[in-house]
């Protein structure tokens, strides 16, 4: 099943889901939207449709990469410890900006057991419900926060070399640089508290 998770669009990404077969989850627009809230809310319909042993989570200005599911499911039925494969996250157009480039630079983690992941990712279901999915209180760094968990429930983490997906950040000014930086600075000092 492919769940679409809207938090108030307005480009036509309904009607997009729908045309692809998905089964769209439309946020509450009363509640702040968060992306942790996002995914658990499709988390929550997902497992309402029939649960299955995974579930890639995928975010909105991203697209996966052919052959990154099947490695990925392979990956995770060949290590039964490990609740969380990603792979290589690239840009869609590093030469648009200097500001595209630090992304894709930052997207090359090294490839191995790693303590996070980002956004995109391939879990097993039964290691999220066991952690209690996404904190819905943060507004970033849900990710590396959920791996922290994770871990402590004895779980691994692991990037493998594979191509997973391409982002889109459409970076061509220094105050949307400074802006993500500011918000990657939160969550670090949220995660540090924490």
């Amino acid at each position: 099943p492919l769940v679409y998770v809207d938090s108030g669009s307005t480009d036509g990404s309904v009607a997009a889901a729908v045309a692809a077969g998905a089964i769209v989850v439309d946020l509450d627009r009363t509640v702040p939207f968060t992306a942790a809230r996002a995914r658990n809310a499709g988390f929550e319909r997902l497992m309402a449709e029939d649960a299955p042993a995974y579930v890639q989570f995928v975010d909105g200005d991203c697209t996966l990469q052919p052959g990154w599911l099947p490695a990925a499911q392979k990956y995770l039925a060949d290590n039964p410890k490990v609740a969380v494969v990603c792979g290589r996250r690239r840009e869609r157009h590093p030469e648009a900006s200097i500001w595209n480039r630090l992304c894709d630079a930052e997207w090359d983690t090294p490839v191995g057991k790693a303590k996070a992941c980002g956004g995109d990712a391939l879990m097993r279901t039964d290691a999220v419900r066991q952690v209690g999915a996404y904190d819905p209180t943060l507004i970033a760094g849900e990710e590396p926060e959920l791996c922290v968990r994770l871990r402590k429930a004895g779980w691994e983490i692991w990037r493998i070399g594979e191509e997973m997906t391409l982002h889109d950040a459409a970076m061509h000014r220094i105050g949307q640089w400074w802006k993500r930086t500011r918000r990657a600075g939160y969550a670090f000092a949220a995660g540090a508290a924490m």
